[in-house]
């Protein structure tokens, strides 16, 4: 009932940018929480960032200490797409890269489930 599509990623050398973007679709009611993980080969997935939404009572957005400084995410809360500028890439920042949604759609509202895109592949070689 909900879908998360990502579009960007690719190959880029060191120093370099990419654009990943994410919309959420389905028959949502509301996204709680919208952001981005990593996974890198033979590692765990990890958090890039996530942003709770703008009209919260208290809005929050968590950056990795690895990419603070050099990555930033936005989100439009009525379109339910988030975007990660990635800025001076490395190639320890080479993963898949997951589009993660928290989303209470019409068959579980109030309550949200989570939702993760197909993934996008990041290389960062030269």
């Amino acid at each position: 009932q909900v879908q998360l599509v990502e579009s960007g990623g690719g190959l880029v050398q060191p120093g370099g940018s990419l654009r990943l973007s994410c919309t959420a679709s389905g028959s949502i009611v509301s996204v709680s929480a919208m952001g981005w993980y990593r996974q890198a080969p033979g590692k765990e997935r990890e958090l890039v960032a996530m942003m709770t939404r703008a009209d919260d009572a208290n809005p929050t957005t968590d950056i990795a200490e690895s990419v603070k400084g050099r990555f930033t995410t936005s989100r439009d809360t009525p379109t339910n797409t988030v975007d990660l500028q990635m800025n001076s890439l490395k190639p320890e920042d080479t993963a898949v890269y997951y589009c993660f949604g928290k989303v209470a759609h019409r068959g579980t509202w109030p309550s949200p489930e989570h939702y993760w895109g197909q993934g996008t592949q990041v290389t960062v070689s030269s």
